[in-house]
């Protein structure tokens, strides 16, 4: 069952949201920031979603490379210099927006700073504030999103419970009421034995909240497993190209796993079903040719008082229950039977 309704009003229906994620894997190019809303779009994604600064707003010049960067990136660029390449221009944003929402889909972007959220929700006029794991501790930031109002999907990697209730309070005490919050393994790829999945149910428990997974691992697994746990939405990074140059290609999906995996997903929330354990329509189709009855174990003449002996169950169902055929015992047949035949309650008296 998925956590509450939350943001389901961007979604397909019974479906979590489904957010593509391109995050940086357009280089800082405008055609290929497009070709990858076309592949999101393809994909039937709910929502494709950016990430929003100027130059030095997120990341400072003392910043140095976590591990994963000094692996996929160029080694004599500084990590200022990379976040500085990587910005999507603010002039990009709205032909990207409007190729969106001409192909159907929401075009959402994390803003990574004070002027990019008043630039994002102002101007772009984005529907919903998506808040990147960095600002789990960033209360002031936070206390901005809230006064935006606005429905608030938040990631909680490298964040503890109590960081995560801090952070949850300070969005609800500004003013935001819709607010969902996200499970996330802060690492590019995220090893599989450090995704603890679980977490999905302990934020939901404690909190309450809709809560979904933002999905750092390599391969669909994870974010199927969040959907059966109740994830009501799925965060998922995307590129055009692994082997393209840049920090996140090589932890993202490609167009064509992109697509499987919203397809696996549709068929997963069929298969979860509303939790009520009735025969199902196709089940009832088959009722008699899997269940058993009350049938005869041999031929028996019109007129023979019952005996236990002379009945056993086998297949066709949809007559008399195995369980009541002690009951058939002592009564006297008015008909005929072969043997395998099933009985009825008007063959008795």
């Amino acid at each position: 069952m998925i956590f509450s309704q939350g943001l389901s009003k961007f979604a397909k229906y019974g479906m979590p949201l489904f957010i593509a994620e391109a995050g940086v894997n357009h280089n800082g190019d405008l055609e290929t920031a497009k070709a990858l809303i076309k592949a999101a779009a393809t994909a039937k994604v709910d929502a494709v979603k950016f990430q929003t600064w100027v130059p030095g707003e997120i990341t400072g010049r003392f910043t140095g490379k976590v591990r994963y960067l000094e692996e996929t990136t160029n080694g004599e660029e500084s990590r200022y210099e990379l976040s500085a390449r990587l910005a999507l221009p603010y002039e990009h944003h709205f032909p990207l927006k409007q190729q969106a929402t001409k192909l159907g889909i929401e075009f959402l972007s994390t803003p990574d700073g004070f002027q990019s959220l008043d630039f994002l929700v102002d101007q772009v006029q984005i529907p919903l504030i998506k808040v990147g794991s960095t600002e789990v501790t960033h209360l002031q930031f936070l206390s901005a999103v809230g006064r935006k109002k606005l429905p608030v999907v938040l990631s909680t990697g490298l964040s503890t419970l109590g960081e995560v209730e801090k952070a949850l309070r300070t969005l609800q005490s500004s003013g935001a009421d819709d607010i969902t919050l996200l499970h996330c393994t802060s690492e590019y790829p995220a090893p599989d034995i450090e995704l603890n999945l679980r977490a999905i149910e302990t934020l939901h428990q404690a909190f309450g909240t809709p809560v979904g997974l933002s999905d750092h691992s390599r391969g669909p697994e994870a974010a199927i497993a969040a959907v059966a746990l109740g994830a009501s939405v799925i965060e998922k990074h995307f590129t055009l190209s692994k082997q393209s140059a840049g920090p996140d290609h090589q932890a993202s999906m490609d167009a064509h796993e992109l697509s499987d995996l919203v397809v696996s997903l549709s068929r997963l929330t069929n298969m979860l079903g509303d939790g009520v354990k009735m025969p199902t329509v196709s089940e009832i189709a088959n009722k008699e040719g899997i269940r058993r009855s009350v049938v005869a174990a041999q031929k028996i003449p019109a007129g023979t008082r019952l005996t236990k002996d002379l009945l056993t169950s086998k297949r066709p169902g949809g007559h008399i229950e195995p369980e009541h055929l002690e009951i058939c015992v002592g009564f006297i047949l008015n008909r005929d039977l072969d043997e395998d035949e099933p009985l009825s309650w008007d063959d008795l008296r």
